[in-house]
């Protein structure tokens, strides 16, 4: 009997043992120890077809999962809905949401894609402008009809598409970025980019710089197909680097500013405040600093970098899916979308919150979009929307379009 017991003792010890060495294992310091290459940032396509059991182990549990591709699809169901008759979503006049939404259904199998994205991508080109820029021009408002904000986001939707046929419109629109960024003058504003070069006024913003990097990152492999002799395009990225990091708090900004991000130089959305020394600093907020630290990723800094390092460590110390950290509900849904982005970049799968524990943010993003979608009675179909207008974010459309990418990257 003794020899049973001792037997299957050991049996189940040995077991344990396997099950502990198949677990990835989780640094005790996962701030400081080195991380994981950063996986692709391209979103992975959503399925209409739910995921079985007896299919390999995905970031998310499968029944979580399940409810992810079941959350898109019923967003995708609603988009398709909302589609203009000629092509756009939304406000027609600003082609960068036509773009998020059609990037949305391009990242999916959705039984009614080919038709979305074939009218979203003729609303988009319809936009062009001569100056190889993808916008219309809007009277009476500010930015006029923010050009570098709507080109950046609709290269990166031509470029989703995979279709050749849109080279010359993405390679025309790199060299319209390029051209918009701010490099003469040594003011604050140099290296950066605002919402129109056209007003020809010393303007630029973390918000707009963030896309700009971005759409180049993203699209640069095109310059492979420029013509012969043809000279390549880019952006400053050694000015970008230093103009983003004009918007990162310094450590004397004191310990809860610093490393996080504001808005542009001698402004943050979210205020200022007189810090323990006081003196009065700019006030770090989450969808600032989010994109801060994928600007900085994606111009090549590296992720041991004291600058990439301390954004990571304040996005952990502020650690919250219950509103943008310093903002409140203003610009929710963007602060998951580009948290989704700057994270997977990043190559983080857990984030030491300042309870001590240890995150699983995929998980938890998740199950807080799945769980705040609203669903159509009548229709079954899902969307997002903010009560909090601020960033146009009222506009179920541009809300549910980043519900819908931040979801396909997750799965």
């Amino acid at each position: 009997m003794r020899k049973n017991t001792w037997f299957r003792t050991l049996s189940m010890l040995a077991l344990a043992l396997v099950a502990a060495l198949a677990v990835r294992a989780v640094p005790k310091d996962s701030v400081s120890a080195p991380l994981d290459p950063a996986p692709t940032t391209k979103p992975k396509p959503a399925s209409v077809t739910l995921v079985s059991s007896a299919q390999p182990a995905a970031v998310l549990d499968v029944s979580l999962r399940n409810e992810v591709v079941a959350a898109v699809n019923r967003a995708l169901d609603w988009l398709a809905a909302q589609q203009n008759p000629n092509g756009s979503w939304s406000n027609e006049n600003f082609p960068a949401l036509t773009a998020f939404a059609t990037r949305a259904f391009i990242h999916s199998s959705h039984p009614k894609k080919a038709e979305a994205v074939g009218k979203g991508i003729r609303h988009i080109l319809s936009c062009r402008q001569p100056d190889g820029g993808i916008y219309r021009n809007v009277e009476g408002v500010k930015g006029g009809g923010l050009s570098n904000y709507n080109t950046a986001i609709c290269m990166m939707a031509l470029h989703a598409a995979g279709d050749k046929a849109y080279t010359q419109d993405i390679l025309n629109a790199r060299k319209f970025i390029a051209g918009s960024q701010i490099l003469s003058g040594d003011d604050v504003y140099k290296g950066g980019f605002g919402y129109d070069r056209k007003t020809d006024r010393a303007y630029t913003d973390l918000l707009n710089t963030y896309y700009a990097a971005v759409a180049m990152k993203e699209t640069a492999d095109v310059e492979d197909l420029r013509g012969k002799g043809e000279k390549r395009v880019d952006i400053d990225w050694g000015e970008t680097v230093k103009y983003v990091s004009k918007m990162q708090n310094p450590p004397e900004a004191g310990a809860a500013q610093k490393g996080g991000f504001f808005y542009k130089p001698g402004e943050s959305k979210a205020g200022a405040l007189t810090n323990e020394t006081g003196v009065v600093v700019l006030r770090s907020f989450g969808s600032m600093t989010y994109s801060g630290l994928l600007a900085l990723i994606y111009a090549n800094v590296s992720k041991d970098d004291a600058r990439v390092r301390s954004a990571f460590d304040w996005a952990a110390k502020h650690w919250t899916l219950e509103e943008n950290p310093g903002m409140g509900a203003q610009g929710l849904f963007f602060f998951y979308n580009v948290l989704t982005k700057s994270l997977t970049a990043f190559g983080a799968d857990m984030i030491p919150a300042k309870d001590g524990k240890l995150v699983n943010w995929r998980e938890e993003l998740a199950k807080k979009l799945v769980g705040s979608q609203k669903i159509d009675p009548k229709t079954g179909a899902g969307y997002w929307v903010n009560a909090e207008n601020r960033y146009w974010e009222n506009d179920a459309v541009l809300v549910t379009a980043y519900s819908a990418l931040a979801l396909e990257m997750l799965q």
